[in-house]
């Protein structure tokens, strides 16, 4: 009974389709769903590959390098000198007069400016 009723299923789905398979792509003989079925997603576990990798032997010359780090420039700088000062080391540059008022630059606001009065507008454009 319940194979005749089997069957009976199989040969039913054979003539009757989903309202979605009549037109469009799905009703091609040939439309293959885009969700694989579970024994075919994955076909072996990733942890126990079937074959062994093949691994090209060759001189450590003749190989190009295609990590980035050994080829990025800002790694190749030098390292940074830090100094640490101490106590005794500061009050000794206090104490030490390098410079004078001299050696700066005079400002500017001390300086007379000249202007030409016989410009137009006293030198300014209206």
């Amino acid at each position: 009974m319940a194979s005749a009723a089997k069957s009976l299923i199989q040969t039913l789905r054979r003539y009757i389709k989903k309202p979605w398979e009549y037109t469009g792509p799905a009703s091609h003989p040939e439309y293959l769903h885009a969700v694989p079925k579970a024994t075919e997603y994955r076909i072996f576990c990733p942890a126990t590959v079937p074959e062994k990798a093949i691994v090209p032997n060759s001189l450590p010359e003749t190989v190009y390098d295609i990590k980035y780090y050994s080829r990025d420039q800002r790694r190749n700088r030098p390292p940074i000198k830090r100094t640490v000062l101490k106590k005794a080391d500061v009050e000794k540059m206090m104490k030490e007069k390098t410079f004078e008022p001299i050696d700066f630059p005079r400002p500017y606001l001390t300086a007379t400016i000249v202007e030409d009065m016989d410009a137009i507008g006293g030198g300014y454009q209206k």
